[in-house]
């Protein structure tokens, strides 16, 4: 029976031991992500959280746990509108793009190769 109590503590104290690695990441993460925030400040926060490491974490969340949600969600979307911008120049929908297709579409309907049903079907799919 005392088996079974020593592997549950241990399973206890590993859970804690692993979500306060996770919160020192993200604060660390965060830590130097900010912008605002001055070298020195951040000096004295990496130092607090080496020395009073359980205390200085709580501390930080506490303090700055509104702006690191900030500064993370801005990051997001930063990353988001990066991803966005990639997956339109390699798909090449760009706005350049379409006035390219909408002028080549107007061009064969000019000469004739295309109806103009045909013509009103790749102004569509062009302005999608």
């Amino acid at each position: 029976m005392n088996d079974f109590w020593d592997f549950f503590w241990l399973l206890v104290w590993s859970f804690f031991f692993v979500a306060y690695l996770m919160m020192l990441f993200h604060i660390f993460t965060d830590l130097f992500r900010d912008r605002e925030l001055g070298g020195f400040a951040k000096v004295v926060w990496v130092i607090a959280l080496f020395i009073f490491p359980l205390l200085a974490a709580l501390i930080y969340v506490i303090v700055r746990g509104q702006g690191m949600a900030q500064r993370a969600m801005e990051q997001n979307r930063q990353y988001m509108a990066e991803q966005q911008e990639y997956i339109r120049n390699v798909a090449g929908t760009s706005s350049a793009t379409t006035v390219d297709q909408l002028s080549q579409a107007k061009s064969l309907l000019d000469n004739g190769a295309i109806s103009p049903d045909e013509f009103a079907q790749l102004k569509a799919k062009a302005l999608g």
